[in-house]
This record gives structure tokens, C-alpha cells and sequence, in this order.
């Protein structure tokens, strides 16, 4: 494994890993994103960077497609299995179409055929980060929303579900068999438990719980 040293202040910043078995390209990668900023480790094979790689960490990975033994595919879906969401770009010096349809349908972010432009390769580097950054800050929020969520009683649960289905006060009322009063007692308490200040809001957690 080759690294690019980083200053420990910058440990936490996204980092690049690379897997190729050239070690000519492994260095070229390695010394491309050294003179443009970005923090870097290089592998020569699949096995070394998933035994030794975080792959929960914050980047993403640039991988060749036909390595011997362990492929780029086979790096990809050991990632899926693991549980990894780190955005993959594959590098290959030859144009495979039904690889990249499965690579792209696995959830790859970019596919680039040697000899590549650098500075392609270092803009499909930077939405791969960006993209991992939305989809963490996404999961922040949402296990957030969860936790408020889970301060709520199962009434105060089925009174926001109503609510926030569109349903006025009363018909919420008529529905869980209880007076309008206590419905908007209870909807005061989901708002304040929600941390909610405006109905819209409301919505919009709800929703995300509901899709996660």
C-alpha cells in the first residue's frame, strides 16, 4: 500500500483509494492527486484494500476493471456486501459495455477508459466526494429525525402521521376514535418533540422516516 501523507489536521478530510495492479498507474494516480490537494492511498490488488482499507470513511474509490484474481467488479460488489455506499470509478484500457452497464447499474459513479484525460478523471473524483458527502449529511439527518421520533408515544406517532397526510384536526380525531381537543394536545407535543416550527416541516421529517 502507497500513501500520500497528510498533515493531521486533514486526516479527516475525503480520501481517494486507489486499486491497481500497475504499479506504474498506481504512482501516476498517486502523484496526481498529490499536486492537486487531494489526500490518497494507492493498492496493488482487491484483497489488500478491503483487509486493510476503512471503508466507511469519507472519499471514494478508483478502481482498474480487469485486475487478476479479484476484478474491479468483485471489488464493488465486496464493497455492496459489506455494507460500503463509497462511490466506485472505474478505470479500464478496454472498453467493456457490458461491464460498465453492470458497474453503473451497481451504483458506480463515472467509468473512464485508459488513456484517460486527467482532468476527467479528477472532475469524476470530485462529484464521487461530493455525492458521498450528500448521501452521509443525508444519513446525519435522518438518524436525527429518528431519534426525535422515537421520543414520541405510538399516539403522538399515529396523531403526526395523520396530520401530516393532510388531514384536518377533527378527521384525525374521528380516525383514532378520540376528541379533537386531545388531538391537538398531542399535536403540540409532536411539534415540540419534532423540533418542528412550522407544519412544513412536519412534513418534510415525516417523510424522510418514511422513506428510510
Amino acid at each position: 500500500m502507497e500513501n500520500i501523507e497528510s498533515k493531521p489536521e486533514l486526516m479527516s478530510e475525503p480520501i481517494v483509494y486507489v486499486i491497481d495492479d500497475d504499479k506504474d498507474m498506481r504512482d501516476a494516480l498517486l502523484d496526481l492527486f498529490m499536486v492537486t490537494n487531494r489526500r490518497a492511498s494507492a493498492y496493488s490488488s482487491g484483497p489488500e484494500f478491503l483487509s486493510t482499507a476503512d471503508t466507511t470513511a469519507p472519499g471514494c474509490v478508483v478502481v482498474d476493471l480487469r485486475m487478476p484474481g479479484v476484478t474491479g467488479l468483485d471489488v464493488q460488489s465486496q464493497l455492496i456486501s459489506l455494507g460500503s455506499q463509497m462511490p466506485v470509478i472505474f478505470l479500464t484500457a478496454h472498453a467493456d459495455v457490458p461491464a460498465s452497464v453492470r458497474a453503473m447499474k451497481a451504483g458506480a459513479t463515472d467509468f473512464l477508459t485508459k488513456p484517460f484525460v486527467t482532468q476527467d478523471l479528477l472532475d469524476a473524483v470530485d462529484y464521487a466526494i461530493l455525492v458521498d458527502g450528500e448521501r452521509r449529511k443525508s444519513e446525519t439527518e435522518c438518524n436525527q429525525i429518528r431519534m426525535l421520533a422515537d421520543t414520541l408515544t405510538p399516539r403522538e406517532q399515529e396523531v403526526m402521521f395523520g396530520v401530516v397526510s393532510g388531514l384536518m384536526n377533527k378527521q384525525v380525531a374521528y380516525q383514532l376514535g378520540i376528541s379533537e381537543m386531545t388531538v391537538k394536545l398531542h399535536r403540540m407535543s409532536v411539534m415540540r418533540k419534532m423540533q418542528s416550527r412550522s407544519l412544513a416541516d412536519l412534513v418534510r421529517k415525516a417523510e424522510k422516516l418514511q422513506r428510510n
